[in-house]
């Protein structure tokens, strides 16, 4: 299997917010540069932001030390959130009822692919 045809994954398994919030922050970064996507979570007004930039960071750490990718070629191929757990509470009510608040958890996975540089003048 040639160098270019692997991929690396980080997935970030207990994060606690709903999957449809992490959604939203995954779509904006899926198909970026890895360096760039980094920076625009950076400046991101979501919660949701900052896990999924500790995930884009553990998964440049794998492709850097497992594999010796190079980081500037670094692409997001998948991002990628699923239900995880659910934490159920519950909050008193009226004439001695309960009722149910569900606490989400999700479990983000970001795949990164090195994009591979053509030298022959056309561009791909």
């Amino acid at each position: 299997m040639s160098k270019n045809k692997l991929s690396v994954k980080a997935i970030n398994k207990n994060v606690r917010s709903s999957s449809r919030k992490i959604a939203l922050v995954l779509d904006y970064i899926r198909g970026k540069k890895a360096d760039v996507a980094l920076k625009d979570l950076d400046f991101t007004r979501k919660k949701a932001a900052k896990d999924v930039s500790k995930t884009v960071k553990s998964a440049i750490a794998n492709a850097e030390n497992n594999f010796q990718y190079d980081i500037d070629n670094l692409f997001i191929k998948e991002a990628y959130v699923g239900k995880s757990l659910v934490m159920k509470r519950f909050r008193p009510r009226a004439k001695g009822r309960a009722s149910p608040i569900k606490k989400p958890f999700s479990r983000i996975t970001i795949v990164l692919e090195e994009k591979s540089e053509v030298r022959d003048g056309s561009k791909s």
